[in-house]
């Protein structure tokens, strides 16, 4: 299951989360993502969770190819760290089953 993440401003979809843990995101996309900029994302969840998307604030730290050449990979640093809302999407991934292979 990989969640659709859209940056706000540009109001487009710049990729599908790949891995999260308590400091940030990696999110996987067709094109390159641009480093060390803050993002204001919105994560959509399934609907039989909420119908709220979530959003929060982030700043790519690193792109690289992903292991299929034609994605990319770009690592996220969570800036509200804090936001209690965090805890429930891990727990959501944990109960869908999204974990690394």
């Amino acid at each position: 299951m990989y969640l659709k993440v859209y940056d706000v401003e540009a109001n487009q979809l710049l990729g599908h989360l790949g891995d999260i843990n308590p400091e940030g995101i990696m999110l996987v996309s067709e094109a390159p993502i641009e480093t060390n900029k803050e993002f204001h994302l919105k994560m959509l969840l399934p609907r039989e969770y909420t119908d709220q998307p979530f959003e929060f604030k982030a700043r790519s730290l690193w792109c690289r190819n992903d292991i299929n050449p034609i994605f990319y990979d770009t690592g996220f640093e969570l800036l509200d760290q804090r936001n209690k809302d965090f805890v429930f999407i891990r727990e959501l991934i944990e109960e869908l089953g999204f974990q690394e292979a």
